[in-house]
């Protein structure tokens, strides 16, 4: 009992040891912040991206060996090493059947698709051997079909024509054809070598449906030339030109015949469609119908002769194995930087919808795909096709659907697609000859509603107005202008929403949650309470740099400004400044210049400013320019909370000593 006159002493000087302790402890975590070790610089940064490509399993110091650095690097170049040594005979059943009916789908498409492309119909077909199988050793996609596509068909037929025209010299025209896939391949290799996928990334999901939806109805139109059988038809590819063509031409040349027999089995095609959607076990009807539809229509011009009363027909297919086109590639004359420039649009727009089509079933399968190996994939059997006779492939939506429906395991299906093909290259390219244009075109015509998605565009428009211009700009750009002209937009409209984000970011004013110690916007969050004498404010950019540091600095004076303005009393009057800079990742010189003039204008005021969460990169780069010293590294802290309760003690004692 002889204790108890002490207690009311023991509990002060416990008061002021928890004091000293919190103290204390924040200033540790402070110093944790100051003291982090320097961050990795560009170089070693670069050095780290390449070796994760090269050696996506890590290496290991301690143990491994070159043998399994070598294997490592052959499994990341080569994914069919790592999942070949586990395939079953039962994972081969589902793939030949899936593979067996891709390509009943695949070879009267890959045909229409090259007459999109203006190409003879045999390059069509080469374009389903040659990269598929390159696809299935390098790609890590296990339902991805690849092959031509309409898109990359319409972009080639639209824009190599500029340079040559494919109904004078079509041997030039192909021999471009090849060099713009070999420029392609080589863009979409160095993307991935150099885990430059960011760059595809510009063209954003909004632009793809808006590009994908103008797209076909261009490729749409151009299909009446087929199915009126008509010889003589623009070559540009906007929908008015297209249009006046089309009117131009009905009432000069045009065959009923055509017209009755591609309308009737486009009926037919989509009818097929419509039965598989319903009825999911008859997946297998709409993608045999493509190639019914050639049989049936080949039958029926053959016996009755209608090649003869105006039906157009393909004519002479040349058959067998991809010839070698490595002589015809050009680097060499007037159009090399043309046919260079058309490769990396070409390379961008088939990246843009190989990627989107994996990651879709990807994310159905549940595993992850490598944006940056699926580049790498698609370049290298692009440059492959490019020396033998193909021009550019990509992954198909309609294909790679079929071939998900249809059960495959894994890329193996491509391999039996790419055999098939090639055994009807060998065998069956005679019995074409008698194929109506009009069938091809209605094939195309029957792929085209997929790539039109309203409903898609619509929730643009409800979830995000700047995005849906985008979409806009590259609909109304492709329809009535070009398809550089659609692109150019788009990309020019993501352009500016992000850098009217970056230069013009939003600087928030915190206060804290009640009965918590968290700190949250105070627009957001009308309940957050304001420390009196303490203005908070949190930047919400990425990065501090010469684009935006002038107008943050301003904004952050405006707002020092408009709290003294509004605080009648001296005692609330803004005694201190805290920026959170959690958002920040990085800073350049202009940012350091805008930071050190705040800081001045700051002290002109009589106004203490503190730091908060200062990042990696952002740390290193104020204690080199010795900005941390200027403001006192007790100043600097880890936590907007740390910093509010340090702020309030250093009032409370400034106003005891006043």
């Amino acid at each position: 009992m002889g204790s108890l006159p002490n207690e009311t002493i023991s509990g002060e000087e416990y008061q002021q040891q928890q004091l000293d302790l919190e103290n204390s402890g924040r200033a540790e975590r402070a110093q944790w912040l100051i003291n982090s070790p320097e961050p990795p610089s560009l170089w070693q940064e670069l050095v780290s991206a390449v070796r994760g490509s090269v050696f996506p399993n890590g290496r290991k110091k301690s143990s491994s060996t070159k043998g399994r650095h070598a294997m490592s690097f052959l499994e990341g170049l080569f994914p069919i090493l790592s999942w070949g040594r586990t395939y079953k005979a039962s994972k081969f059943k589902d793939d030949l059947m899936a593979g067996l009916t891709l390509a009943s789908l695949c070879i009267p498409q890959s045909i229409g698709y090259a007459n999109l492309a203006k190409l003879d119909p045999q390059y069509g077909l080469y374009t389903s051997v040659v990269p598929p199988l390159i696809y299935a050793l390098m790609g890590s996609s296990r339902e991805i079909a690849i092959g031509p596509v309409a898109v990359v068909s319409m972009l080639i037929s639209s824009m190599v024509p500029n340079m040559v025209d494919p109904a004078a010299d079509p041997i030039a025209y192909t021999r471009l054809v090849f060099t713009v896939t070999f420029f392609a391949g080589t863009f979409q290799a160095l993307f991935g070598m150099f885990r430059l996928g960011f760059l595809v990334d510009f063209l954003s999901h909004a632009a793809i449906v808006g590009f994908m939806a103008g797209a076909a109805i261009v490729i749409g139109l151009q299909q009446l030339k087929g199915l009126f059988g008509m010889s003589h038809f623009t070559a540009k590819t906007d929908v008015v030109s297209v249009l006046g063509s089309v009117f131009k031409s009905v009432r000069h040349e045009w065959y009923p015949l055509n017209f009755v027999l591609g309308c009737s089995f486009l009926v037919f095609l989509l009818v097929a469609r419509f039965i598989g959607r319903r009825n999911k076990k008859l997946f297998w009807f709409p993608a045999i119908a493509p190639l019914l539809s050639v049989i049936i229509s080949t039958l029926i011009v053959y016996l009755t002769k209608a090649d003869k009363h105006g039906v157009k027909i393909v004519k002479h297919i040349k058959g067998g194995l991809n010839p070698s086109s490595l002589h015809q590639l050009q680097f060499k004359g007037p159009h090399v930087a043309e046919t260079a420039k058309i490769g990396l649009i070409a390379a961008v727009v088939a990246l843009t919808e190989a990627i989107a089509v994996g990651r879709s079933f990807a994310s159905i399968k549940g595993y992850h795909l490598d944006g940056n190996k699926e580049m790498m994939a698609m370049g290298f059997m692009n440059l492959a096709g490019s020396l033998t006779s193909c021009y550019v492939a990509t992954g198909s939506f309609s294909r790679t659907a079929v071939n998900f429906s249809a059960g495959c395991q894994t890329v193996v299906s491509n391999i039996v697609m790419a055999i098939t093909v090639l055994l009807a290259l060998e065998l069956f390219t005679r019995l074409l000859f008698y194929t109506p244009v009009a069938i091809l075109a209605s094939i195309i015509l029957s792929a085209l509603p997929g790539l039109i998605d309203i409903n898609e565009a619509y929730y643009i428009w409800k979830v995000d107005k700047l995005d849906f211009l985008a979409c806009l700009g590259a609909f109304v750009g492709v329809l009535f202008a070009s398809v550089e002209i659609g692109l150019l937009a788009a990309v020019t409209i993501s352009f500016a929403k992000i850098l009217l984000n970056s230069i013009r970011p939003a600087v928030e004013l915190l206060g804290r949650l009640p009965r918590t110690d968290i700190f949250c916007e105070v627009d957001q969050y009308p309940m957050a309470i304001k420390t009196p004498g303490i203005l908070i404010l949190r930047v919400n950019s990425g990065l501090l740099c010469f684009a935006n540091a002038n107008f943050l600095r301003e904004r952050i004076m405006r707002c020092v400004t408009e709290e003294n303005e509004t605080d009648e009393t001296a005692k609330d009057r803004v005694q201190i400044l805290i920026i959170d800079m959690s958002n920040v990742m990085n800073i350049d010189t202009s940012g350091i210049v805008a930071l050190e003039e705040l800081h001045n204008k700051m002290v002109s005021l009589g106004i203490k400013l503190a730091m908060v969460n200062l990042r990696w990169q952002v740390i290193h780069k104020l204690k080199l320019a010795k900005f941390v010293e200027k403001i006192g590294t007790e100043w600097i802290f880890l936590t907007v909370a740390e910093a509010v309760d340090a702020c309030v003690a250093y009032k409370l004692v400034s106003t005891s000593n006043c």
